[in-house]
């Protein structure tokens, strides 16, 4: 059978429907890309780090995980595990009961400034009020930020609503 070489309008768009697929393709890995690339909130955060797998049952528990996945900003003092490990035997326990949720609540809430307050600033302040009510007392010592007798460890942690600063021991109000 003879090929047709009359013009096949089909035949002429073939490249550039192969070109649009291609840049289409392009474009949602870029999206993708970008989206991955893009910090996660608070919570995906500390969740994705590793370290605050007690934080995030303890969020859990006082229903704070979808405050904190809120728009913010938010500073969070996150204590990390070991941090929750220091506390007396028996007592992270006890504060995951359901009966205990309120003062869970009071105590995470104590670890969270409203808005974004990076290191360069916190060295600066001599206390800052929490979202609970309470203000955390803050003081350079030795060249290590404390906040309230917890050091902290790590700082400047970027998430899409807010910033992290790891600390070394879990804060109770007052």
């Amino acid at each position: 059978m003879a090929r047709s070489t009359a013009f096949s309008p089909f035949r002429a768009l073939l490249p550039l429907a192969a070109l649009l697929t291609g840049a289409m393709a392009f474009q949602g890995a870029n999206a993708s890309a970008a989206k991955a690339m893009a910090p996660a909130d608070i919570v995906d955060t500390a969740v994705a780090a590793g370290s605050f797998k007690t934080l995030a049952t303890a969020l859990a528990a006082a229903g704070l995980v979808e405050t904190l996945k809120g728009p913010g900003p938010f500073t969070v003092f996150a204590p990390t595990d070991e941090a929750f490990a220091k506390l007396p035997a028996g007592t992270l326990e006890s504060l995951l009961k359901p009966e205990n949720k309120a003062k869970l609540a009071g105590i995470l809430t104590y670890h969270v400034v409203a808005g974004k307050v990076m290191a360069a600033d916190v060295v600066k302040l001599t206390s800052a009020k929490t979202v609970n009510g309470q203000s955390v007392k803050i003081a350079v010592d030795g060249g290590k930020v404390k906040v309230d007798g917890a050091t902290v460890v790590k700082t400047d942690i970027a998430a899409s609503n807010g910033v992290i600063h790891v600390i070394d021991a879990v804060l109770l109000p007052k």
